[in-house]
């Protein structure tokens, strides 16, 4: 330790002597294989301003740093470096479930204390963390006598690119308030504001993506367009305009930055995962990733109805046959969505009338449960509030307690409203504390959490592990009814490079039927085995099986359904193209099979896919369910063929998709 002081005394010794000798005040430092440099300076004024390149390309140009605040005088220039720190880590940690079983977290940090040189002398700290693949930054403002509480109005952080580049984007709330747009591909200057993770493809060939890290207790970070080069943080306001309400001692989220020379490399990145802290819940034996079906889709196809009636899908019979159909193929939860009181009616204008302790008549709980638990199945809990938060606040310990009584490990809960409580965002301060809220009471009670209408993911399922998935995009349900037809095979290929950097996403795949007709005319528009790959193309530890049971009795494809695990010790993105097609591999959580899942956009495809990532040594079965003769996600979505091929880590397979089409692979090692 005494070693590790003195070394740190050295570095800001050796800061000092930099202010004493340059005027340019420049600090830089490299990630550990020296494959990216973050570069800091204060301009003129003493504003802190940052860049960042990778294999000697420019990343992000230099770039303006600071705050602003309601009535305080702003921290954005004036400033000298006090000192500076060097620190570096290297350590590996094990999730307990995730896309990759182990994660290797390995950075150099600098740290610059900054201090106002006139007036009253306030005190910033940036710390910047450096890796092969891209830098996450915070700021850290300690206790001190001239800066207390504080109303933060406007964070300056810019991120500035060499060209007017091109951008996967979506808008932030003017759409809806959920992230639940499809991407769309244009030139930044093209943009407004936009919502994170937005991904960049450069003039430079980078693939980068803006995003943040520990999203706590502080509003979410947007990108407003300043220029057409350079966005800046634009915080989500509480209803009265006040971005954040803090005090010191306090620190912001991580502003993300991810670089890869291609698609897979951005995709694979764990940097926001090493950003988040490790994990409060010391016993995690309860955690356990589960593939369930649910009384759910009928709703979305008006079979059913959430609120009573003749065709109230919450019943107990209904249930029954649910978890006799789970128990029978394997599957490890039933969802039931409008059990309890409160549907009747426009539930979506006022969530008030919820209660998460009430069920309805027709819906017996505890006989429920009980039946479940026979069968090895559990009931998995459903919480709607349509964004009324105090009131699923004042119910919450209750409705917990309720549910581990039951047996109940596992609740999704849903916030259909454009507002939290009829006037705060999804995205704001406001609602990163009751997110947060409802993350930690679960814990309490031993639940996990699948969060529908969600703040976006920022890796907090390090920290709770118990947080397990989100919606936070576009999923299957828009093919029941949206407006505009349904999602596209284009959006299903842009979300692995998209959604999907900010954590596990619920799409709900799995839909085996194309013959429903909805008043919209939405549809599902993918073949049946493009239906298959999403169960390895979308990442979710809580994985569902969207249909209706009906709809998969009797077909040979669902047996791929039934095998394809829901977390995984090991991800490979192999050859991907945003928006036109993805392959990606993934090896299961016991290390011993391998799946792959291939998916295309509208039009067909033929792919040679090595399979390089496999055992060496090893011989395996694939066992290949394909696009069968004349499929194609308009006119004929169900052929599917499945044979069975001999393979090893040398064999370079060919794919052939169809439009909106998709092949899923199961790799098993052959016995010695």
């Amino acid at each position: 330790m005494k070693n590790r002081k003195y070394r740190y005394c050295i570095i800001a010794l050796a800061s000092i002597v930099m202010l004493a000798c340059s005027t340019k005040k420049t600090y830089k430092i490299s990630s550990p294989e020296k494959v990216s440099e973050l570069t800091f300076e204060l301009t003129p004024s003493g504003q802190p301003q940052y860049s960042f390149s990778s294999n000697g390309k420019s990343v992000i140009e230099p770039s303006l740093m600071g705050f602003e605040f309601q009535g305080l005088a702003k921290m954005t220039d004036g400033f000298e470096v006090v000192s500076t720190e060097e620190k570096s880590a290297d350590e590996t940690w094990e999730q307990p479930w995730g896309e990759f079983k182990k994660v290797r977290d390995h950075h150099n940090e600098l740290i610059v204390h900054l201090k106002e040189a006139k007036g009253e002398e306030r005190l910033v700290d940036i710390i910047f963390r450096v890796f092969d693949d891209g830098v996450g930054f915070r700021y850290e403002f300690p206790k001190q006598p001239h800066l207390g509480k504080v109303k933060i109005s406007n964070e300056i952080t810019q991120f500035t690119f060499k060209d007017n580049n091109e951008v996967w984007w979506i808008p932030v709330h003017r759409e809806n308030s959920y992230y639940e747009s499809e991407y769309r591909k244009t030139l930044m200057s093209k943009t407004d504001t936009i919502n994170t993770p937005a991904t960049f493809e450069t003039k430079d060939k980078l693939y980068v993506a803006i995003h943040e890290a520990n999203l706590t207790d502080f509003a979410s970070m947007t990108l407003l367009k300043t220029s057409d080069k350079q966005y800046k943080s634009d915080l989500v306001p509480w209803a009265d305009g006040v971005k954040v309400y803090a005090e010191t001692p306090f620190k912001t989220p991580w502003r993300t930055i991810v670089v890869g020379k291609n698609p897979g490399e951005v995709a694979t990145s764990t940097i926001m995962l090493n950003l988040n802290e490790p994990s409060k819940i010391e016993d995690l034996s309860w955690i356990t990733p589960s593939k369930y079906i649910g009384i759910w889709w009928g709703m979305h196809l008006e079979k059913y109805t959430w609120g009573q009636g003749p065709k109230h899908g919450a019943t107990t019979k209904n249930t029954k046959e649910y978890i006799d159909f789970a128990a029978k193929n394997g599957f490890d939860g039933v969802l039931v969505e409008g059990w309890n009181e409160g549907w009747d009616g426009d539930w979506t204008a006022d969530g008030s009338a919820f209660s998460f302790v009430k069920a309805y008549p027709d819906f017996n709980l505890e006989e429920i449960t009980k039946y479940a638990a026979v069968k090895n199945v559990r009931l998995i809990g459903h919480h709607e509030t349509a964004g009324a938060t105090k009131n699923y606040e004042s119910q919450l310990e209750d409705a917990f307690k309720l549910y581990q009584k039951m047996g109940v490990n596992s609740v999704k809960t849903g916030y259909v409203n454009k507002y939290l409580d009829k006037k705060e965002w999804h995205d704001s301060q406001y609602g990163a504390r009751h997110y947060r809220k409802v993350i930690e009471t679960a814990a309490k009670y031993h639940i996990m959490i699948d969060n529908h209408e969600p703040m976006k993911g920022t890796g907090l399922q390090r920290t709770y592990p118990n947080f397990m998935s989100q919606e936070g995009g576009r999923g299957q349900e828009y093919n029941a009814w949206s407006i505009d037809g349904g999602n596209t095979p284009e959006h299903l290929t842009t979300l692995p490079f998209t959604r999907m950097l900010s954590g596990p996403f619920d799409y709900t795949p799995g839909n085996f039927n194309f013959d429903y007709k909805t008043p919209s005319g939405a549809k599902v528009q993918t073949t049946l085995a493009n239906q298959l790959a999403l169960y390895v193309i979308i990442f979710s530890p809580l994985q569902m099986a969207s249909d209706l049971p009906e709809n998969y009795e009797g077909k040979p494809e669902f047996q791929f359904v039934k095998d394809v695990p829901c977390t995984w010790s090991d991800t490979k993105v192999l050859d991907s193209k945003i928006g036109e097609y993805t392959t990606i591999a993934r090896k299961d959580w016991d290390e011993k099979n391998w799946y792959l899942g291939s998916i295309t956009n509208r039009n067909a495809r033929d792919l040679k896919v090595a399979l390089s990532f496999l055992d060496k040594d090893k011989e395996y079965e694939a066992e290949i369910y394909a696009d069968g003769a004349g499929a194609n996600y308009k006119t004929n979505p169900y052929p599917v063929t499945i044979s069975k091929q001999a393979v090893n880590n040398k064999t370079v397979l060919n794919i052939k998709l169809a439009a909106g089409g998709g092949t899923a692979i199961k790799f098993t090692p052959k016995e010695k």
